[in-house]
This record gives C-alpha cells, structure tokens and sequence, in this order.
C-alpha cells in the first residue's frame, strides 16, 4: 500500500520493504518525491525523516526544474533531432510511394510525399527508431543474460511516459521506452541491465544495489548522465 507525506507543496509517496534502511528519491523530470521504508516503520518516523531532508529535496527538484528541454519537433528541413547521443540535421526528400528514413554522418532523411502531416512524420520516425533499437537491443541482453546468468524471454518497446523501463519478473519480460535511441548507447545497456538484474531481485533493495555493483559499477555515473540530459518536450520519467 503506498502512503503519502505532505510537507507543504512537497507531496511523498511511502512505500514499506523489506529493506533496512530509508530511501528518499526524487525523481526527473518534475521532481516527483518518493520515500521506501523498513517494513515495521511508523507513518511518523518517515514523516520525521522527510523533514530532516527538505533543504535537500527542495534543492533537487530546482535542479531538476532547470534541466534543459527540447523543444517540440516539427520534422521540418534541418531541423536537429538527437540519434545515440549526437545531433543530426533532418532532410526532408519529397517523393512518392512508401516513406523510409535513413542516416549517413550527421544527416537524418525522410522520404515521404510532400502532403505528408506532422502526425505522419513523428510516427515515421518513432518506427525508425524502433528499427534501431530492435538493432542494438539483442546483442546486449545476450550479453547481459551471459554475465547475469538470467534469461529475458520477451522484450517490448514503447512510448513510456513514466519510466525509462521497466521489468515482470516472473514472466521473464523488459520493457524499454523509445526514447532511449536518442541517447548514448551505453545508457541504452545501463537501462537494460537496471532492468535484466530485477530478474534476480525484483525490489530496488540492498541486494539489488550490490548485484549492480558487482557487474555494472558505474551504474551511479550513467543514471546521473542519463537525467542530466536535455528532456523530450513530452514529459518522461526514470
């Protein structure tokens, strides 16, 4: 069951695991608050804590206020769009029969009839992007399913507007948001792993936090990369 703190306009989510410490998080890109307690731990202990934390939680949700922010894409003529982490100008190449896309260097080609709407666009180059991911994604989690002795038995790509990714581990599936394929490839593989080691610890506990440091120890650098990033115009969520 999750509870909630109120501290003025600061709203917490409480939630109790089997875990031995407290955890506070405030998560990109909004400043969303949530606290995860030891099981036995009164309503009142946590409230005392988030208090003890908010000149901290405050300061994060600035910073998190702040962070850069694309502006909304309109698929127009040299217009910048972000693949793996680097800036590419868009060509639009007006022709008919069935659209495509396509990259060379830093230039990103559509080819589509010049009647073609904003809506039709963005979904051309979401599937694009899709195509890329079902590229680069299967060669990690062979990779991953190696080192971690684990086996994703189905993965799925969508649009997520709360997560990076997510994971069941009991069917054995990962889901991974889109957006992902305009950052840097290695933090394509830290969500992926984030995600591949829950099949071994579902919970965000102390156990999982130790498998990470074990076989990926620069988690910690690639997540604070990842938020640091300029944000879609949409709203997103690790």
């Amino acid at each position: 069951m999750i509870e909630t703190i109120e501290l003025g306009e600061i709203v917490i989510e409480v939630t109790r695991k089997a875990i031995k410490n407290v955890h506070l998080s405030v998560h990109p890109p909004e400043g969303r608050v949530t606290l995860a307690a030891p099981l036995e731990t009164r309503l009142e202990v946590a409230r005392a804590y988030a208090i003890s934390k908010l000149g901290w939680i405050r300061d994060q949700q600035s910073k998190l206020r702040n962070q850069a922010r694309e502006t909304p894409r309109q698929f127009v003529e040299r217009e910048t769009h972000y693949l793996w982490g680097r800036r590419h100008l868009l060509t639009i190449m007006a022709r008919g029969g069935k659209p495509f896309v396509n990259v060379d260097h830093r230039r990103i080609s559509m080819y589509l009839p010049p009647d073609t709407s904003l809506e039709k666009r963005a979904e051309l180059l979401h599937e694009w992007h899709k195509v890329l991911l079902h590229q680069a994604i299967p060669p990690l989690i062979a990779k991953w399913q190696a080192k971690l002795g684990v086996t994703v038995k189905q993965y799925f790509l969508q649009r997520m507007k709360t997560k990076w990714g997510s994971c069941n581990p009991k069917a054995g599936h990962i889901r991974l948001n889109t957006e992902l394929v305009k950052k840097p490839r290695h933090l394509l593989e830290y969500v992926l792993v984030h995600e591949m080691v829950h099949l071994l610890e579902p919970s965000h506990n102390e156990r999982f936090v130790a498998i990470l440091n074990e076989y990926y120890p620069a988690w910690r650098e690639a997540r604070a990369e990842l938020n640091e990033l300029p944000l879609s115009a949409e709203q997103w969520r690790e």
